[in-house]
């Protein structure tokens, strides 16, 4: 049994992940902005906390004790938010604050939710430049993660960390079916529920076999029957 904290356990991935983990046997650490506005995540094996990913002193007071950390926050819901008012240095900071705050309290290994848009195109363009796939009033939003991706890839190796990327089509209500497939850094037209990238998260905690950023995504052979 490990001891796992989420960071933006109210959101999907956030909830998917804490399921997953507590329907093996693990602990979780809920850590939200506003405890107050998720209180159904209390249950047995959750303790619900305020934490700010974006702080170091919150996260090196939190961490102690946990076997990993999962970074599951976004500032914004979805594409149809009003991004002008997005700090474009949120994802630096929370990177900042994880790698420094899980080095000071000893939890070496960290895994964070990516973003398609920075993955490429077969073709080798990324993502967030294809119009046709990305809207360009996302694009700040696609720079500042792409921003906190870069900041994580300079970073020294006090920290194990793996950024998952899940394809643009995340279903919020598929099945799960246990089974996905990684890739490395261009786009996968398949799609992959919120159920499986919690499981891919949560075996990658239990098992660690990959690190870095890759991508991943339902196996061809299953993409008809989770869609």
């Amino acid at each position: 049994m490990s001891r796992i904290i989420v960071f933006g356990a109210g959101g999907r991935a956030g909830r998917a992940v804490t399921g997953e983990a507590l329907s093996r046997g693990h602990e979780v650490t809920a850590a939200v902005r506003n405890p107050d506005a998720h209180r159904t995540l209390e249950r047995p094996g959750v303790t619900l906390v305020r934490g700010d990913v974006t702080a170091p002193g919150e996260v090196s007071s939190l961490a102690p004790g946990h076997d990993a950390a999962v970074h599951a926050v976004s500032p914004f819901s979805g594409p149809e938010a009003d991004f002008s008012t997005l700090d474009p240095e949120f994802f630096v900071k929370s990177a900042d604050a994880l790698l420094a705050g899980l080095e000071a309290a000893e939890a070496p290994s960290l895994l964070l939710v990516g973003l398609f848009a920075n993955l490429v195109t077969p073709d080798g363009v990324p993502v967030m430049d294809d119009p046709g796939l990305f809207p360009e009033h996302i694009r700040p939003f696609a720079l500042a993660h792409t921003a906190g991706l870069e900041r994580l890839r300079a970073a020294g190796a006090g920290v194990r960390w793996l950024m998952l990327t899940p394809p643009a089509a995340l279903d919020p209500d598929g099945p799960r079916t246990g089974r996905y497939a990684f890739g490395g850094e261009t786009l996968v037209d398949a799609p992959l529920s919120y159920a499986d990238l919690a499981v891919a998260i949560v075996d990658e905690i239990e098992s660690p076999t990959r690190r870095g950023r890759v991508s991943v995504f339902t196996p061809a052979a299953e993409a008809g029957r989770t869609t």
